[in-house]
């Protein structure tokens, strides 16, 4: 597995204006919820991808990322490692730009199946920490 480069990413986040958040918690104790706040304060439109919630930071959340309208640039997620190849079979079904997923997480599996397809993949590493290092 390999990453874009620091340039690349930097690029990836410079043209990013919405990032869907597979996991993200409406509690604001949960790492999902801290990451994606900073990123909505950094001027990033979120939406909360999770059938368990009704809402997270003051935005409707969706069930899947089928269910989100409108263009997608970052599916950034929060779920485990072993579901990240669910979370990237749905993510092919949309016209979503690029896969991140957060640090710590990474399975070869679905890394494969997204770059088979040409698709931009990063895994283990939190996009706060590469938004802040690339500004």
């Amino acid at each position: 597995m390999q990453n874009s480069t620091k340039a690349e990413i930097k690029a990836i986040l410079e043209k990013s204006k919405r990032i869907a958040v597979v996991g993200l918690s409406d509690r604001p104790d949960r790492t999902s919820y801290m990451v994606s706040k900073a990123m909505q304060d950094a001027g990033y439109d979120i939406i909360p991808v999770n059938p368990t919630i009704d809402e997270a930071l003051g935005v409707k959340a969706v069930s899947s990322l089928k269910e989100v309208e409108g263009h997608i640039d970052i599916v950034n997620v929060f779920r485990r490692s072993e579901q990240l190849p669910g979370v990237a079979k749905e993510f092919l079904e949309t016209d979503a730009d690029v896969f991140w997923a957060q640090q710590g997480l990474v399975n070869d599996e679905a890394y494969e199946m997204l770059k088979e397809k040409g698709r931009t993949v990063i895994m283990d590493l939190c996009i706060k920490v590469a938004h802040a290092v690339t500004k």
